[in-house]
């Protein structure tokens, strides 16, 4: 028995060609509702980062499970170590990197490039506020976004360890506690809703969805998912731009 659906938002809810919901995803809502399932964001994007969606949410997992709310009760509230956020920043300003700092309710950019550019193309979101990186220094951040390659990620791990980082992106990568993940979002939220892991189901195609598909009953990877996420898959559907949500969901009510 399926209790529960979590959802990744870019290239699972919604399309990288697009950037929006499609008419299958929205009947799958509907279908999942019909038979008492709840369903839950489970995402690495902050709150003010959620485009308007014609879906319903019971609950949301955000900055990748270092943020997590239902209503106006905070489950998981879990920020980087303060140390590391602003070792973090005082790299940035001595090299001129491009980053993104989330913050409780907001978010801000810092030395914008070419790359971070590129980042806002493919998501397609409003830029946050730009500052001067001094300005940033002592805020408590929950996500970081390093806009470096992968090639940089060994130095950038060194640089913070008691932080992990989830890419699923070639120009930038997130930064966030290492003790959390979305798998560990998705159990908070199961507990506040009295629901079993084995009842729940989740849909990702990125590298930061990994814990979220091992973690569930059944793990569902898009068609443009990696290769590498859709080993860690109990299933793989459809791409997001081939209704793979819907059919999946039918597929599976319909046992």
């Amino acid at each position: 028995m399926i209790r529960a659906a979590f959802f990744d938002i870019d290239g699972t809810l919604l399309s990288f060609r697009t950037h929006r919901v499609s008419e299958g995803t929205v009947r799958a809502f509907d279908l999942l509702h019909q038979h008492g399932v709840r369903t839950f964001i489970a995402s690495g994007r902050p709150m003010s980062l959620i485009p308007p969606m014609p879906l319903q949410f019971d609950g949301h997992c955000t900055m990748n499970g270092g943020y997590v709310f239902v209503g106006d009760q905070v489950l998981v509230r879990h920020p980087i170590p303060q140390k590391e956020t602003d070792r973090w920043l005082q790299h940035c300003q001595e090299k001129g990197l491009s980053t993104m700092v989330f913050t409780e309710h907001e978010m801000f950019a810092c030395n914008v490039n070419a790359a971070a550019m590129q980042l806002r193309n493919q998501l397609e979101f409003e830029m946050p506020p730009i500052v001067p990186i001094e300005k940033l220094f002592g805020h408590e951040a929950f996500q970081l976004i390093a806009v470096v390659p992968p090639q940089a990620d060994a130095a950038l791990q060194e640089m913070l360890p008691h932080c992990r980082m989830p890419r699923w992106c070639e120009y930038f990568t997130d930064v966030i506690h290492r003790d959390c993940s979305k798998a560990v979002g998705l159990e908070s939220l199961c507990r506040h809703f009295g629901i079993r892991q084995e009842e729940t189901i989740a849909f990702g195609d990125g590298a930061n969805d990994i814990e979220m598909l091992e973690w569930c009953g059944i793990g569902i990877a898009m068609g443009n998912a990696s290769d590498t996420v859709k080993a860690h898959a109990d299933r793989v559907t459809a791409s997001v731009d081939e209704e793979g949500i819907l059919r999946a969901v039918v597929e599976l009510l319909d046992k």
